[in-house]
């Protein structure tokens, strides 16, 4: 299983990755161990994820939410977190 995922950085900037391991992956960024992007705007924190079947999907997926305006990922990750 893998997980496409978007943190919302202090400096409030969106940051989309994806992993086998939702839980680990955000400490990792946490200890500042993920990304460089994420390494100099902590904490982070889980915003939005969605769980794919394979690695190709959520690359595709991952690809697809970066090409994403400001403005559509914050409609994506209000109506994520309104259900």
């Amino acid at each position: 299983m893998y997980y496409v995922y978007i943190l919302i950085c202090a400096d409030g900037t969106y940051y989309t990755g994806y992993t086998t391991d939702l839980v680990r992956r955000l400490h990792e960024h946490n200890r500042g161990q993920g990304s460089k992007y994420t390494r100099a705007r902590l904490p982070v924190e889980l915003v939005y994820y969605e769980v794919l079947p394979d690695k190709s999907s959520s690359l595709k997926r991952e690809i697809a939410i970066k090409k994403l305006s400001r403005r559509e990922k914050i409609r994506l990750v209000d109506k994520c977190q309104s259900n």
